[in-house]
């Protein structure tokens, strides 16, 4: 299959973490938040979290996309959502990545078996995208996480 191969300043949309930037550890709980009622032992936080750690698995691979569109909210991926893309990680079956398809980037499921390749969106709304002959695809990075702002 044939790779669509864009230089990295041609990605609209892609920030490129800094190496060495400073890293802000945030507190973190150790008592789970309740969605029904709260608990009253959720008054301290004992330790805390570098939102880097968490997220971030290899710094120097790891890049974030801003979502846009509806097509994999079955995969709690909603429009505005920032999505970290490691592009170490080999993409296998059933994961999430970052496509290019005949130059438009895409989020999709990676559907490959059986010699078939196909891109799945998580939304009924939105057929299957068979890879065919004469097509350029790219898997350009595995989807490993995602943050949301609600603009609080």
């Amino acid at each position: 299959m044939p790779e669509l191969s864009l230089p990295l300043a041609d990605l609209p949309g892609a920030f490129i973490p800094l190496p060495g930037a400073p890293r802000l550890p945030l507190p973190v709980d150790e008592v789970r938040v309740s969605a029904g009622f709260p608990s009253p032992a959720a008054d301290y936080a004992d330790k805390r979290l570098d939102i880097n750690e968490y997220l971030v698995r290899n710094p120097v691979s790891t890049f974030f996309f801003s979502v846009e569109g509806d097509s994999m909210q079955g995969a709690e991926i909603f429009d505005g959502d920032m999505l970290v893309v490691d592009k170490s990680i080999r993409p296998r079956h059933g994961q999430i990545v970052i496509a290019f398809v005949d130059g438009q980037r895409l989020v999709k499921r990676l559907y490959r078996c059986a010699g078939r390749v196909a891109l799945l969106a998580e939304n009924p709304l939105y057929p299957p995208l068979e890879i065919n002959e004469g097509m350029e695809l790219l898997i350009w990075g595995v989807v490993t996480g995602k943050f949301k702002h609600f603009g609080a």
